[in-house]
């Protein structure tokens, strides 16, 4: 047990560094860092899903760079976070683009990555 929790948080650390390095990059109104996160993220996923069933991987790879990586890397409450405070600021269609881009795209990238893993 104690050997999973520390590599969930080894993959959890990096990923989280990764997602600080590239999303920081907000310049327009749009939050571009963060949906670049989480569809990176989302693709990513999905190939390492894909490869993890497709080569019999280990449990512990899974929880190294699905659970840890991916868990750090990507980042719902900063969307969501981000979806609100343009609809408390009255974007509402900004606000509402941002959150329907994002769940499609993500989904289809999940696919994308699982496409790509031969999964």
């Amino acid at each position: 047990m104690i050997q999973n929790i520390l590599l969930v948080a080894a993959g959890g650390a990096v990923g989280s560094v990764c997602r600080y390095l590239l999303s920081g990059v907000n310049s327009t109104s749009y939050p571009w860092g963060t949906f670049a996160v989480n569809i990176l993220g989302s693709l990513l996923i999905g190939l390492l899903v894909g490869l993890v069933n497709k080569y019999s991987l280990s449990p512990e790879i899974k929880l190294l760079l699905v659970t840890g990586f991916c868990g750090g890397f990507t980042t719902f409450s900063t969307f969501a976070n981000e979806s609100f405070g343009m609809m408390k600021a009255g974007d509402v269609m900004l606000s509402s683009l941002y959150i329907g881009t994002s769940v499609v795209v993500g989904v289809l990238a999940v696919w994308v990555g699982l496409k790509l893993s031969g999964g």
